[in-house]
């Protein structure tokens, strides 16, 4: 029996501490996750919470896995990890159950799992745990306290430092469907193969106070002007499986016309400057900024700034005296495009953060801290003449 703890013990701490290390690569994504959960149970006072919940439980889940395999306290994190998993097991299960939420992120982008997938993954991870829990005073530690204690404040050092870096700089590794050599344009088609959703149109209409629904094929036999129009709807009859990995990334000029397709095919380099929001007037990044649109003037690269905050990124280029062309036909002056806010998230986990374009393919990214490396990389590349 003894060697049955021993490798459920390992196991276990060793999955907890890589599910903890994939999530901490990405904390952003966990609390987008979770904030979406937020959304569907109406919680939206905690929204302003999800990242520092992200961190926290990062921290724990690595925590946890280091303690089961020194074997540290075990009686304190038994029942810890026995709370953490029964909550993972309730989210997924909610997530695979109810249909409202199709990936938990347990694993982040790197790793995706369908609702179902994650929800079978936790309740083995219940079972095993439960078995650990009814044997947790055969667990001895592994190490002395002093060492045990120092691993722990390691791993607890180790978390904050790696989430605080990635949260600065973007990811170590990328997953999304952003990445370097990533091309926008094939990213915004559907699979090849693939199948797309089968739907009908719906009419949902009032008639003496009780709301009708039917298709459009086939209306009522009395239906007259005492029917009054609620709503009109797409109901899904059968789910594809056609979902482009890049979703509602679109460029609409301050006019409201949309640019997507004429901006992503332009050759040559160009640069695109995701500005999510404006959390001060006069940001740290933008004295680097200035020398990269230097470089990008000089070579003819255009620039264009990606915002759900248009007035306040207009009102930044003129302050910094940049030149600026709403109707981006000048490949020396800034173009601003208004994007929605939740695609925005998805291109740049940090704000901002600074696309090199050739044609529609990333070359390269950089987070506001990082724009000394673009203005390297800016004067190296080629001019677009």
């Amino acid at each position: 029996m003894r060697r049955t703890v021993y490798i459920i013990r390992f196991i276990v701490g060793v999955f907890f501490i890589f599910s903890g290390l994939v999530k901490a690569n990405d904390p952003l994504g966990l609390s987008y996750k979770m904030q979406e959960f937020f959304d569907v149970w109406n919680f939206h006072w905690l929204d302003s919470l999800t990242l520092a919940f992200s961190v926290l439980m990062i921290l724990f889940e690595i925590v946890a896995g280091f303690a089961l395999l020194v074997g540290w306290r075990m009686r304190i994190f038994s029942w810890l990890l026995l709370l953490l998993i029964v909550f993972f097991t309730f989210l997924t299960g909610y997530a695979y159950l109810s249909g409202r939420v199709r990936e938990c992120g347990c694993f982040g982008d790197c790793i995706p799992l369908t609702a179902g997938e994650s929800f079978t993954k936790d309740l083995i991870l219940l079972i095993l745990i439960l078995f650990l829990f009814a044997w947790r005073n055969q667990i001895k530690p592994f190490l002395s306290q002093k060492i045990s204690i120092a691993v722990l404040v390691l791993a607890t050092i180790f978390s904050f430092a790696f989430q605080w870096f990635v949260l600065q700089h973007l990811p170590m590794v990328d997953c999304l469907p952003y990445r370097k050599s990533a091309n926008i344009l094939e990213g915004m088609k559907p699979p090849p193969g693939s199948i797309p959703d089968s739907t009908v149109i719906t009419f949902v209409y009032n008639k003496n106070g009780r709301e009708i629904e039917f298709t459009a094929d086939r209306f009522p036999s009395d239906f007259d002007s005492s029917y009054k129009f609620v709503k009109r709807f797409d109901k899904l009859i059968r789910k594809g499986n056609a979902e482009p990995a890049i979703k509602d990334f679109s460029l609409m000029t301050l006019s409201g016309t949309d640019i997507t397709q004429a901006v992503l095919e332009l050759k040559g380099y160009k640069l695109f400057l995701f500005v999510k929001e404006w959390k001060e007037p006069d940001p740290s990044w933008a004295k680097e900024f200035a020398a990269i649109y230097t470089f990008a003037k000089s070579k003819h690269v255009p620039v264009f700034f990606i915002t759900a905050e248009a007035d306040n990124t207009e009102s930044f280029i003129e302050k910094n005296g940049l030149d600026i062309d709403s109707s981006s036909s000048s490949p020396s002056s800034i173009a601003v495009f208004k994007c929605d806010a939740t695609a925005i998230k998805t291109a740049s986990r940090v704000n901002p953060t600074l696309y090199l374009l050739k044609g529609p393919t990333i070359a390269d990214k950089w987070a506001g801290a990082d724009f000394d490396k673009a203005i390297l990389v800016m004067n190296e590349i080629p001019s677009n003449d």
